[in-house]
């Protein structure tokens, strides 16, 4: 079960539940795959809706190593995502989100 407080998001694999966190090594990693200048660029992408599925996949993927998960990209090209690909937008969206969120009263 993913804790929304301490940045986690599930999405179900190939019929497995998986926590994904974008941590700090997770996102300079993504930083770098994506040659994105900054994370801001990467926030104002997904919020005027401008994202590909490249960025999508690459959050999803590094969501999944921050969570745990050792794996590489090419593992997540034919695997099932419940939902499909707008779920898999939705997730990484809320990555995102849960990675710079400040929790109420904090």
């Amino acid at each position: 079960m993913a804790n929304p407080w301490t940045g986690e998001v599930a999405l179900t694999i190939d019929g497995e539940q998986r926590v994904l966190k974008l941590t700090l090594g997770a996102l300079a990693e993504l930083e770098q795959e994506l040659n994105a200048g900054s994370l801001v660029e990467l926030v104002q992408r997904f919020e005027g809706g401008a994202y590909s599925s490249a960025d999508v996949l690459a959050l999803i993927v590094a969501g999944l190593r921050g969570g745990g998960w050792n794996i590489a990209r090419a593992d997540l090209m034919h695997a099932e995502i419940e939902g499909g690909p707008m779920a898999a937008a939705r997730t990484a969206a809320e990555l995102l989100a849960r990675a710079f969120m400040v929790p109420e009263g904090a």
